[in-house]
């Protein structure tokens, strides 16, 4: 009784609590980013990511640079998963700004630069890095305008060196725009952050609500040089004279031994129309979004036509073959066995072992959870819920998905497996197999990759800790949640095949090409739905631009697995029409030769497109990045191929006759 009555004012409490949500949401903003505001003359302070290249590709921390240190020290903000991985390093930095308060200011000057600052500012500078300050949660966003056409970037650089120049001049100036909405709460609004938790105002609140929202954060870098003796006279947060960027490279400030830096940084807040959840849109605007669409939809209506043709006349020819069969009475039948050709023949062996059958459990328990990850992920981003705003948020999302998808891994291997052995034995070291296979192989590309980030005292490397909690995550969540998964699978009926196996397999007759050519011709159709989005990811991890648009992604997803699934189907078909029953293998990679094409893709895109990339380093990073991704699509695509073909192989032959 007393159960029954917590229980409905759980939901009691539970629907008033939604309603209010309901009734305060003016619009609809989803959640990894939150609302603030702020009254006139509040201090805000900006953060400062790591230091990035699209030359390098190798991420290190904002202060492993000489730049003004804050007052109270150095604090790293708390980080998710996602962001250690992807090697974020959020730090505070002495940046204040003061809301509607413009300004220019002073921050500090350094030490004479010693001859290794000075090697690392010139380093830094020539290998392009950016930058990377955030405000409000917004990253700082520069423009230029060349012949006509308005660039935009996020970050700005260390620093500059002019065309035919050997010297390097360092960015120490920064004239921030920082565009504000003018805001006042209405009634009750949900005011909700990541790190601070969800709250409710009340109408009392009303006036700590009104205040001013961040909507936009430009900044246009200088840079100056000062006369150190008059700057060593102001402290921090003085006031100095406004300036415009010089462009006489004598009035810039030049990277050498023994020169004092000083920087400086002025503000304008420029009230704007944009309002909160817009405020993101000139972010996600990505180059050339016609062709995006264009080539998109012309792919798409291309595949369809492709894969309509073969599905409908493999349809038909089946249909056919099955109807004519079933139409003769039982002593025809007999007669056409010993006349027939083709798929009919290997009856009796069609469903026999395949070889290293427990390898194949293992890939479709695997590609079971990188699809159902993937599919998740992906359809949770299109409606939104992976915001830019919250970094890490995706990866952090993709492997929470794929530690508790190990009991469908699980479940999928060891029912497999039953079925191919007729028996549960060996479950146990299946789903071992199963729950180490990928990620032993992500593992040990990670730790290789891993040394050469430390080698290079990168913050991209993954921390001592952070394996730790990695390997916990693996053996605490993934391994049980897997064993689980195969525990179930043991108490599943195993399929049931429709037809007998012979004991003495039969000979497959000789062919003129290799079965192989074959099976790797099928990966390119797969590949055409895919290259054309592939390029964009590519360019969004690459070259530091914002991917949004997963409506696209997850429409090429779900089209990706129908031709897979066509492609794998009418291979099986292909070969079993020849007599070849070892048909296994051959509907695995028939779809996961898809990868193949993709790794051969991220070459090209690494030597075409990605020319700045500079040395050996960055190029072993690509490329082994680029095969954890190939190994991933192989064993997802493989997976849907192979499934789709034993279920289609399975209703072929149990809708034919057999004494």
């Amino acid at each position: 009784m007393a159960y029954s009555l917590i229980s409905k004012r759980i939901r009691w409490v539970t629907f008033i609590y939604m309603v209010l949500v309901s009734h305060s949401c003016n619009a609809f903003y989803l959640p990894g980013s939150y609302m603030r505001t702020y009254s006139p003359g509040e201090e805000i302070y900006a953060k400062v990511n790591s230091l990035t290249s699209i030359e390098t590709e190798l991420p290190f921390s904002y202060y492993s640079l000489p730049y003004c240190k804050p007052h109270g020290g150095i604090k790293k903000s708390a980080e998710n998963l996602g962001e250690l991985l992807m090697g974020d390093q959020i730090d505070n930095s002495p940046y204040r700004f003061r809301m509607n308060i413009n300004e220019s200011v002073f921050l500090c000057t350094t030490s004479p630069l010693s001859e290794h600052e000075v090697k690392l500012l010139k380093q830094r500078t020539r290998d392009l890095y950016q930058v990377n300050m955030i405000l409000d949660n917004l990253p700082a966003m520069r423009y230029a305008q060349q012949n006509g056409v308005k660039y935009q970037w996020t970050g700005f650089p260390v620093g500059t060196t002019p065309p035919n120049s050997n010297d390097d001049y360092i960015i120490n100036h920064l004239k921030f725009s920082i565009l504000v909405h003018e805001y006042e709460g209405t009634g009750v609004e949900i005011i909700g952050t990541g790190e601070e938790g969800m709250g409710v105002i009340s109408e009392a609140d009303k006036k700590k609500a009104s205040g001013f929202e961040i909507v936009g954060f430009e900044v246009i870098p200088c840079s100056v040089k000062y006369d150190p003796e008059v700057m060593a006279k102001l402290h921090i947060y003085d006031n100095v004279t406004s300036l415009n960027c010089p462009l006489e490279l004598d009035k810039s400030q030049i990277i050498r031994e023994q020169e004092r830096v000083s920087f400086t940084y002025e503000v304008e807040f420029v009230k704007s129309d944009i309002k909160w959840p817009s405020r993101w849109d000139a972010y996600l605007k990505m180059e050339g979004a016609r062709v995006h669409w264009f080539s998109i939809l012309n792919s798409l209506m291309v595949i369809f036509f492709l894969a309509g043709i073969v599905f409908v006349i493999f349809l038909r020819t089946v249909r056919r073959d099955l109807t004519r069969y079933e139409e003769l009475d039982k002593e025809a039948q007999a007669q056409m066995n010993e006349e027939l050709s083709g798929w009919k023949l290997v009856v009796g062996d069609v469903f026999r072992e395949p070889n290293h059958s427990k390898l194949l459990c293992v890939m479709i328990g695997d590609g079971v959870q990188i699809t159902g990850m993937a599919v998740v992920t992906i359809v949770f981003a299109a409606f939104g819920f992976m915001s830019p705003a919250s970094r890490g948020m995706l990866l952090t999302g993709m492997i929470i998905l794929y530690l508790f998808l190990g009991t469908t891994a699980g479940y999928v291997a060891v029912r497999l497996w039953r079925t191919i052995k007729g028996t549960s034995d060996g479950w146990k070291s299946v789903c071992w197999s199963v729950s180490c296979f990928f990620p032993g192989i992500i593992f040990v590309i990670l730790t290789a990759l891993n040394f050469i980030l430390w080698g290079s005292k990168s913050t991209g490397a993954i921390p001592i800790s952070l394996y730790f909690i990695l390997l916990l995550l693996w053996f605490c969540i993934s391994v049980p949640l897997t064993i689980l998964g195969g525990l179930l699978g043991t108490r599943a009926e195993p399929i049931q095949y429709p037809v007998r196996t012979n004991q003495i397999p039969r000979e497959i007759p000789g062919r003129k090409y290799p079965s192989w050519l074959l099976v790797l011709g099928a990966g390119t159709l797969p590949f055409g739905t895919l290259f054309i989005e592939l390029f964009f990811i590519l360019a969004s991890i690459w070259l530091g631009r914002f991917y949004y648009v997963f409506g696209f992604l997850l429409v090429v997803l779900l089209l990706l697995v129908i031709v897979c699934a066509e492609v794998s189907v009418v291979l099986t078909y292909m070969h079993l029409c020849v007599e070849d029953w070892q048909w296994w293998w051959k509907a695995f990679y028939a779809s996961g030769s898809v990868s193949l094409y993709v790794f051969l893709y991220s070459i090209n895109y690494l030597v075409f497109d990605l020319q700045s990339l500079s040395g050996p380093v960055s190029a072993v990073l690509y490329l082994g990045y680029s095969l954890i991704m190939a190994i991933a699509i192989m064993l997802s695509t493989g997976t849907i191929g192979f499934l789709t073909s034993f279920y289609f192989v399975h209703y072929l032959f149990s809708s034919v006759k057999i004494d």
